[in-house]
């Protein structure tokens, strides 16, 4: 079907496929991601508009997932009879077979008929699609659709396909992130994490969105004796409402029209591992009734299936919802709540994490290149530094990660800039000419110096100083100014051996003392 103007964000992507899209397009993707049965998962797109086929490929294959296209219903299910193709995705409208005549075909086909088929469709066939569900399609992209929507839809179907506990597979050997813990506060989470994680407690982790509660689910996982089994993450969100059951339990054979054959469900593909339940408020009240059961009992039931099998899985769930405050408004199950919360983990925000900003950044720095192999590692300039130490990451630790890919892209000469930063944080950031940060120049690892980490606690405890002299000594305030709690801002006073502010007759704060500790300007060489 043409390309659609809702396409834009697939479409501009960079295409240097050409129309015989049969083939790996460069050496490298040899590389591509092998299940556990030593084959590599090879995805088939079946689309006739030449160039949204084309950026499909390329989007997989930058993820190392081999891929192969097809132009027409005819020549996708002749492909998916002679590939080893590990899921399908097929527009709906296209001449000659459209996208139900091709799903018939290949469920009617011993061969063919347990492949998962995803539907790529039109806001204005989505009741059509919603029906030809019933024909064993396991899932459908609303056009228009975001690459991570794709990737999204492609991760729960891979994850059940390979069993693998990394969900969607990326190029190659990926740079694994180093988890950056120097706050007081994220030592003693991580201290906790270490003591409860070889327990079958189940875990629920509170905090803002982006703050990194995956990688604190998958610390709990790679600490616990289940580290060698799946870990299988489910964003509990993104599941379509007609398919969060099968999905979740699986179905046998017979279970609905067009389940040709039995299949088993996330939760199972987990076993022996654990399961990751992001945006678990986010389930609608059938399935946490059907949820709690399995916490419950250690046992799933298929859809259609009669007798129930044993579960070993360790459950970890996440939420951005206060979910005490949705139990009284009826939206949640108090006693799924009860079950979820054997040990309730907060992980704060990005904003009260302050000195793990430069080093959460230099690590991203990292990542980025090494994905990438480009041989120079950008460094970060006084201004650029100054620049993420002032803004305030809504966003958390997500967005921090995302600017600083955008900045390295963009980065001229080795260096990192304030103006390559996005506009939110360059334009949030005051200029000052008293930071001078070439020191960090020369680091290439977030541990490469004490000296680094000490010139950016300066900066804070500069900070500090000033936001409680704007504030006339109100400590309250001058956290709010800062970005963190008034509890943290408190800690941080200790922490740097700060007096408390005292307050005059007059109710301002004795200045003289504080403009004493701004002589600590920083200097970082």
């Amino acid at each position: 079907m043409p390309a659609q103007s809702g396409l834009a964000s697939l479409v501009l992507l960079p295409s240097s496929t050409t129309e015989d899209d049969t083939t790996m397009s460069e050496p490298n993707r040899a590389q591509a991601t092998l299940s556990p049965t030593g084959r590599p998962l090879r995805v088939l797109v079946i689309e006739d508009d030449p160039q949204v086929r084309s950026n499909l490929i390329e989007l997989l294959e930058n993820e190392g997932i081999r891929a192969i296209g097809a132009d027409d219903g005819h020549a996708g299910i002749e492909l998916a009879r002679t590939n080893d193709v590990s899921l399908i995705l097929c527009d709906v409208r296209m001449p000659g077979l459209n996208g139900f005549d091709v799903l018939r075909e290949l469920r009617a086909d011993p061969d063919t008929q347990a492949v998962p088929l995803i539907f790529l469709t039109g806001a204005a066939d989505r009741l059509d699609v919603r029906s030809g569900m019933a024909l064993g399609a396991d899932d459908y992209i609303t056009k228009p659709f975001t690459r991570e929507e794709v990737l999204t839809a492609i991760r729960s179907r891979l994850g059940r396909i390979a069993q693998i506990a990394d969900g969607l597979a990326t190029k190659g050997a990926p740079p694994a992130l180093e988890v950056v813990v120097v706050e007081p506060e994220m030592q003693r989470l991580h201290e906790q994490l270490d003591k409860i994680a070889g327990s079958m407690m189940s875990v629920l982790i509170l905090g803002e969105t982006g703050v990194g509660k995956e990688v604190v689910a998958r610390r709990v996982h790679e600490r616990s004796a289940r580290r060698d089994r799946p870990f299988v993450a489910i964003n509990c969100a993104a599941l379509s409402d007609g398919l969060i059951e099968a999905e979740l339990f699986g179905h046998e054979r017979g279970a609905y029209t067009g389940a040709s054959s039995s299949r088993m469900g996330l939760l199972e593909a987990a076993a022996g591992g654990t399961v990751f339940l992001d945006e678990v408020g986010e389930l609608p009240p059938a399935m946490q009734v059907k949820l709690l059961r399995v916490l419950e009992d250690r046992r799933v039931y298929r859809v259609g299936g009669r007798t129930s099998l044993p579960l070993d899985v360790r459950f970890v769930a996440a939420t951005n919802r206060d979910l005490e405050l949705a139990v009284e408004r009826g939206l949640f199950r108090a006693d799924l709540l009860y079950r979820l919360n054997g040990f309730t983990v907060v992980v704060p925000s990005l904003r009260e994490r302050r000195r793990e900003i430069v080093p959460l950044a230099l690590e991203f720095v990292r990542i980025v290149c090494e994905r990438e192999e480009r041989s120079e590692r950008p460094v970060l300039s006084a201004a650029a530094i100054e620049a993420l130490l002032a803004y305030g990451y809504p966003g958390n630790v997500r967005e921090l990660r995302n600017a600083l890919e955008r900045a390295v892209a963009l980065s001229e000469r080795g260096r990192i800039e304030r103006h390559h930063l996005p506009a939110t944080i360059s334009a949030d950031a005051p200029r000052s000419r008293s930071v001078d940060v070439s020191a960090c120049s020369g680091a290439r690892e977030r541990d490469a110096s004490s000296g680094l980490r000490g010139e950016v606690e300066a900066l804070e405890r500069k900070r500090i100083v000033e936001a409680l002299e704007r504030c006339g000594g109100n400590q309250t305030a001058a956290a709010g100014v800062l970005g963190i709690s008034r509890r943290t801002l408190v800690s941080r006073l200790s922490a740097f051996a700060l007096p408390r502010p005292r307050k005059k007759s007059s109710g301002l704060m004795d200045d003289a003392s504080y403009s004493r500790t701004s002589e600590a300007a920083v200097s970082f060489g």
